[in-house]
C-alpha cells in the first residue's frame, strides 16, 4: 500500500500498472452536467470551448474524481464530415441525417482536415487549456469514435450493415478515409495535450457483429489505427458486451477496456489480469433511478469484484453520465469510493459471495 495520497495522474497511472494504489481511481464521465453547473443551456455550453473547460474543472472540484474529460460529443465527428448535429434540452447533441444518402457517395469521401474544422478546433482548445490548468495533476481524456463504428452516424446502422455484407470493395473504401482521419484526430488530441484516448467502438461488440466479421473488420482497423496513434489508447464498446472477445482486444494494442454493465464485473477482471485494466462498470441508465444507498451498494460491489490488485478504474458503463442522473447520486459515488476504495481493501476477505452479499445489506 501507498501510505501517501496521490495525485489523480499517479493514481491512474498506478492502477494501469496493475498495481494498487492509495485509492481506487474513479472517473464520472460528466459531459453535459458543467452546462447545469453555469446556468446555461446544453447548446449554449458547447459553443465555446472556455464553458467547457469551467464546466469540467467544476465538476472536478465538485465530485473529487480523478480525470477531466475532453469530449464534447460524438456526434462532433459526424459534424467535422459536413453533418448536421441535433440539440436537445435534457442529453447530448445527436447525429442528423445520414451524409451518406446512396452508397456511391463514398466513392467521393474525403477525410476532413483537423486543423480546419471548427467543431474539431474547439475540442482541441479545451483539451489545450484542460492540459494547461489540470493536467499535471489529473489525466485529460479525449475521445474518437473507431472507424468501424463511425458509418453508423454516416449512413444509418440498417445502410450500414448492408454495406458489409453487400459491398465489400465499398465498405473498405470507406474504412481507409475513416481510418485516416482517426489517426489524424486522435494525434491531433494528444498534440493537443491528451493523457489518454477512448476509442469508442460499439460495432465491433458481439452482441452487434458476429467474431468472424469483426476480426476482418473491426480488429484489424482496431490494430492498425493503435499502431499509429501516439499514445495510450482505451477501447470501449459503449455498454455493449466484450467478454467474448476479450482476447482479441488485448492484442490490439489499448492498454484500458470499457466493461459492460451487462457481464460480470469480477469475471472481466480475472479475464483482463496483467493484460488491461479495466473500466467500468456503473449502470448509466439505472443510475438515474438510484438512491444514495443504491448508489453506494453499487460502488461496492464494483469494488469488491474488480479492485484488488489494481488494474481497475471505476467509472459508469458507457463513457458518459446521463443528463438526468441528479446530484446527490454522484456526490454518493464520490462517498463510498472514499469509504470503500481505500487501498488494501482489507474489508474484501476473501470469502467471495458471503462477503459481497454482506457488504450489500
Amino acid at each position: 500500500m501507498n501510505s501517501r495520497t496521490m495525485t489523480s495522474l499517479e493514481r491512474v497511472l498506478t492502477a494501469l500498472g496493475q498495481r494498487e494504489p492509495d485509492r481506487v481511481p474513479f472517473f464520472l464521465m460528466v459531459t453535459m452536467h458543467g452546462a447545469r453547473e453555469l446556468g446555461l443551456t446544453i447548446k449554449e455550453y458547447f459553443s465555446r470551448p472556455e464553458y467547457v473547460v469551467e464546466g469540467q474543472l467544476r465538476m472536478r472540484a465538485k465530485y473529487g474524481h480523478d480525470c477531466v474529460y475532453g469530449l464534447f460529443y460524438a456526434a462532433a465527428e459526424y459534424e467535422a464530415w459536413g453533418g448536421e448535429v441535433v440539440y436537445f434540452d435534457d442529453g447530448p447533441p445527436n447525429s442528423g441525417m445520414p451524409i451518406i444518402a446512396r452508397r456511391e457517395d463514398i466513392l467521393r469521401l474525403e477525410p476532413p482536415a483537423v486543423n480546419q474544422t471548427p467543431c474539431l478546433l474547439k475540442t482541441l482548445k479545451a483539451i489545450e487549456a484542460l492540459k494547461e490548468r489540470a493536467g499535471g495533476e489529473a489525466p485529460v481524456v479525449g475521445v474518437v469514435v473507431a472507424p468501424f463504428s463511425l458509418p453508423v452516424m454516416q449512413m444509418g446502422f440498417d445502410k450500414y450493415i448492408e454495406l458489409i455484407y453487400e459491398e465489400p470493395e465499398l465498405f473498405d473504401r470507406l474504412m481507409k478515409v475513416n481510418e485516416e482521419f482517426c489517426v489524424e484526430w486522435a494525434n491531433a488530441q494528444f498534440r493537443a495535450g491528451a493523457t489518454a484516448i477512448g476509442y469508442f467502438d460499439p460495432v465491433s461488440s458481439p452482441s452487434i457483429t458476429p467474431r468472424d466479421i469483426f476480426l476482418k473488420g473491426g480488429f484489424e482497423i482496431s490494430r492498425r489505427v493503435i499502431a499509429r496513434v501516439k499514445g495510450p489508447m482505451a477501447i470501449h464498446l459503449g455498454s455493449e458486451r466484450c467478454l467474448p472477445i476479450i482476447d482479441d482486444i488485448a492484442q490490439t494494442g489499448s492498454v484500458i477496456v470499457g466493461g459492460s454493465a451487462l457481464e460480470d464485473l469480477g469475471m472481466l477482471k480475472a479475464a483482463c489480469r496483467g493484460r488491461l485494466t479495466v473500466l467500468g462498470n456503473l449502470n448509466g441508465i439505472e443510475m438515474r433511478r438510484w438512491t444514495p444507498q443504491q448508489a453506494e451498494a453499487a460502488v461496492k460491489d464494483a469494488i469488491a469484484k474488480a479492485g484488488p490488485g489494481g488494474g481497475f478504474i471505476l467509472c459508469d458503463n458507457h463513457g458518459e453520465i446521463p443528463w438526468q442522473v441528479p446530484e446527490p447520486v454522484l456526490m454518493a459515488v464520490r462517498q463510498a469510493v472514499e469509504k470503500w476504495g481505500r487501498y488494501p481493501l482489507a474489508w474484501v476477505n476473501g470469502h467471495g459471495e458471503k462477503a459481497l452479499s454482506a457488504g450489500l445489506q
